[in-house]
């Protein structure tokens, strides 16, 4: 359950980041809310999952899915540069996440 935790706390990380953009510097109220909203959740889910994660293996985890997930929505929804360089990148994240995740127990 504590890898579940965990995945949904990232989904949330990408949720508040995304959602900074739209807030324009907290003048607009409803994202404003959503993003507050989310990073609270991710931050409640990301203790959830420590629990019996090991804190290294978690946070980089964590950020490694908020930092993917924001990467790749901001080459969708912002028209952010998708280079081969760029997406090589992404992918090495990916590689580590994958990597932690097979060498933690729990």
């Amino acid at each position: 359950m504590a890898w579940t935790y965990l995945v949904v706390a990232g989904v949330l990380e990408i949720v508040w980041a995304i959602g900074l953009k739209y807030t324009e510097g907290f003048t607009k109220v409803v994202p404003s809310v959503i993003t507050g909203v989310a990073l609270v959740a991710s931050m409640v889910f990301l203790a959830l999952a420590l629990r019996s994660i090991p804190v290294g293996t978690g946070y980089a985890v964590w950020t490694g899915i908020g930092a993917v997930g924001t990467a790749l929505l901001g080459i969708v929804l912002f028209a952010e540069p998708a280079t081969a360089a760029r997406l090589g990148c992404i992918a090495l994240i990916v590689a580590g996440i994958a990597g932690l995740k097979l060498v933690t127990p729990a």
